[in-house]
């Protein structure tokens, strides 16, 4: 028996019907050790940044079952993906593989760019060894990550809030959307007019004409509007040019994340899992690249299906280089694995996707598209005014453009004027506008950006900004990614504190020190200990400052609701807010737009425990509270509804969703209610508990969490309901380990 090896279980299906029952195919699922969570030790910084792996957790099964394959094999082959993490991947496989002492067959390792018959039997051809440097850049880059991740995130959680983190790609994609916030904030509008004119020519058709400047002036506005309306209009130039559009080069991963998002709407996460889906089918080339060029058989192919199906005017073969010097030009861009198949994929996301990457694969070997450019400048007799002017669009030879229709824009075809015609004015209108601030990144706009500046690679781009929403640092709005508070104050503490290690320059550079291990031009321990040694003495340093709460002086109309003093911004888990500069002598306390939470006065009573209910804002945010606070609190953490005489009173937050002045008695008694005991497990004895956490309501039994999601409520949720939640498969939060 032959044993090969890939990472998803759907490839490896679709590999095993190209090999006739010659090798018996198996899936790793993914990476199948790592460095243990959370554990900067799992890296011994003095034997020279050595990692100790271990079995990720829930993979113990499938290392066993690829185990007792391995000892009956004669032959094994790792045909994991065609990168680092795939090489990494493979690495790990051949490790554990050879620690079994009964596991005979030598181990060679496979790549392929697509999963075809054709490609997979070529590359079954010439096995090779482990690539020892292009494994050796990804530990790196995982080992680096751990290092910065676990220092950075340290030292906020001391100086900032526990529960923050940072992280070396992230921290730099969250200053660029911090830094754009501040320059919409910043913005002061600025009043101006746009003004257009209708015309009608001698034969009576209508044409729009707009004003070339945009004035700020009312004065020059109303000056425009007496002279156009007092004097005749002509034709003043006619100006036609024959353009050429040139069709774009064939995807990388992160064109055409740019694409699928601008197209059809997909989120970079989402393209990605539809690429794959189409990869592990067979249908496109491997989605993780940043190579432009396409392999020779291939534009035989397409040449081909141009001529057939276009025309031989419509072919023009094309080389596209990247320019980027790290790009893996070994890789081919993303394409069709059969071009002559117009449409795949077995459902609507993935036939879209299919057709977004056939078209532009396709028209990237075909002609410039050939367009007529008009434009008609008008104006009043003696020219006292500025132009106004519209222009045309007509297309003579869409070449390309018949294929990629979406990058086509429509005809615009205007009246056959000539310089001198005479015009009749209609209407002249002027609309009063004022400037806008700078547009929020959009997830391709913030994509596009991190590639133009250097930062992390093509494959990780979408984990990037998964990471950054997870972590509550960004939200969506409209497609927009906006920063939130909690963003907006670890952005500014690493800039304040840590800003040569988050700046643009730094970080691409030391991509292209990671991409140099690769290659072989630059030793592992030397990058990691030239980066980690400074750094590490840096984060030390800082240990020093003092803790920093507080965000900046609020604005001086402010005052505090009990002693009078001015205010300070600081941060809570539910956001800013207003605390009194004298705290903790004085605890007042405002909500960030200055509205005032009486806490000293109940909303109610609880009807269980005659207790007072409260509405009061702390370092975390806005909450209630059962009960007052004593004098000095004797004894630990109180649990339990009715916590007893002397002990700290029961609190619950207040949803970020929720205006703390709206909150009712039932509402609080709500939130006081969590958690839920449910009962317990049939199997165990143990509670099932209810309660909202940090990434929404969940279940719990004995450590295991589960999700509740709609039409479950977290308040209503019964216990056989829970116990089907928990007995459920537990999904991946977040963005999933590459399969």
């Amino acid at each position: 028996m032959n044993l090969l090896i890939v990472e998803s279980p759907s490839k490896a299906k679709t590999i095993e019907k190209y090999l006739d029952g010659a090798y018996t195919v198996r899936a790793s699922v993914g990476h199948i050790r790592d460095l243990p969570k959370s554990n900067k030790k799992a890296i011994d910084i003095e034997a020279g940044f050595v990692p100790h792996y271990e079995i990720s957790k829930g993979k113990e099964k499938i290392v066993h079952e690829l185990q007792e394959l391995a000892e009956k094999a004669k032959t094994i082959i790792l045909a994991t993906d065609p990168d680092r993490e795939g090489e990494a991947i493979a690495w790990h496989l051949e490790e554990l593989l050879k620690a079994d002492d009964k596991v005979k067959a030598p181990i060679s390792r496979v790549t392929f760019n697509e999963i075809t018959k054709e490609a997979v039997t070529e590359a079954l051809l010439h096995p090779r060894a482990i690539d020892t440097n292009l494994r050796k850049a990804q530990e790196a880059r995982r080992v680096l990550d751990r290092l910065v991740g676990y220092d950075l995130s340290g030292i906020i959680w001391q100086k900032v809030r526990y529960g923050l983190s940072a992280g070396r790609v992230q921290s730099p994609a969250l200053r660029i959307l911090v830094e754009r916030e501040r320059e919409i904030k910043a913005f002061i509008p600025e009043t101006y007019w746009t003004l257009s004119a209708t015309c009608n020519t001698v034969k009576k058709e209508s044409i729009s004409f707009f004003c070339t400047e945009e004035p700020r002036e009312r004065k020059e506005v109303e000056r425009i509007l007496s002279e156009g309306k007092s004097k005749p209009w002509y034709v003043k130039e006619v100006k036609e040019s024959e353009q050429k559009r040139s069709p774009k080069a064939p995807f990388t991963t992160s064109t055409l994340q740019q694409s699928a998002s601008s197209r059809l709407g997909f989120s970079p996460s989402r393209t990605m899992q539809v690429a794959q889906k189409l990869y592990e089918a067979g249908h496109i080339s491997y989605m993780r690249t940043d190579s432009t060029t396409i392999s020779k058989q291939v534009l035989e192919s397409i040449a081909t299906l141009i001529q057939k199906k276009y025309g031989k005017e419509y072919l023009e073969p094309r080389e596209y280089k990247t320019k980027s010097k790290n790009t893996q030009e070994a890789h081919e861009a993303i394409r069709p694995t059969h071009v002559e198949k117009l449409h795949a994929g077995n459902n609507e996301e993935q036939k879209r996707l299919y057709d977004l990457i056939w078209e532009r694969t396709i028209s990237s070997q075909m002609t410039d598209a050939k367009l007529l450019k008009t434009r008609i400048v008008a104006n009043v007799e003696g020219d006292t005014i500025p132009d106004f002017s519209v222009t045309g669009s007509q297309a003579l030879f869409l070449g390309w453009l018949s294929v990629d229709t979406g990058a086509r824009g429509e005809d615009v075809e205007l009246p056959a004027l000539k310089q001198g015609d005479p015009l009749t004015l209609v209407e002249l209108t002027d609309t009063e506008k004022q400037t806008e601030p700078p547009n929020r990144y959009s997830e391709a706009g913030l994509v596009k950006e991190l590639e133009a500046r250097g930062i992390g690679r093509p494959s990780t781009y979408a984990a990037i900004i998964s990471t950054l929403e997870i972590r509550g640092y960004i939200e969506k709005i409209n497609r927009s990614l906006k920063p939130t508070d909690t963003g907006e104050v670890v952005s500014t503490f690493l800039e304040q504190n840590f800003m040569q290690y988050i700046s643009d320059t730094f970080t691409s550079e030391m991509e292209n020190e990671l991409d140099d291990i690769a290659s072989g031009d630059r030793d592992y321990i030397k990058t990691l200990k030239d980066f980690y040694t400074p750094f590490k003495k840096d984060v030390k340093e800082k240990e020093k400052l003092d803790k920093a709460t507080t965000l900046e002086v609020a604005d001086a109309k402010y005052k505090c609701p009990i002693c009078g003093s001015g205010m300070v911004v600081k941060l809570g888990r539910g956001g800013k807010f207003l605390s009194c500069d004298k705290y903790p002598e004085c605890s007042g306390a405002l909500m960030i737009d200055g509205t005032e939470i009486k806490a000293d006065e109940p909303i109610g009573t609880d009807p269980e425990t005659g207790l007072s209910i409260f509405t009061k804002v702390g370092r975390f945010g806005p909450y209630v509270q059962l009960g007052t606070m004593p004098e000095k609190i004797k004894g630990k953490k109180q649990k339990g509804k009715n916590p007893p005489a002397g002990g700290k009173p029961k609190m619950a937050s207040i949803p970020k969703t929720i205006d703390p002045s709206t909150v009712t008695l039932d509402m609080a008694l709500q939130y006081l209610s969590l958690p839920r005991i449910l009962g317990v497990h049939p199997e165990s004895g143990k509670d099932v508990t209810a309660n909202n956490g940090r990434f929404g309501p969940y279940v719990a039994h004995d450590g295991n969490f589960r999700s509740i999601k709609a039409p479950l409520d977290v308040y209503t949720i019964t216990l056989p309901q829970a116990l089907e939640l928990l007995a459920q498969e537990k999904k991946p939060r977040g963005f999933q380990k590459k399969k």
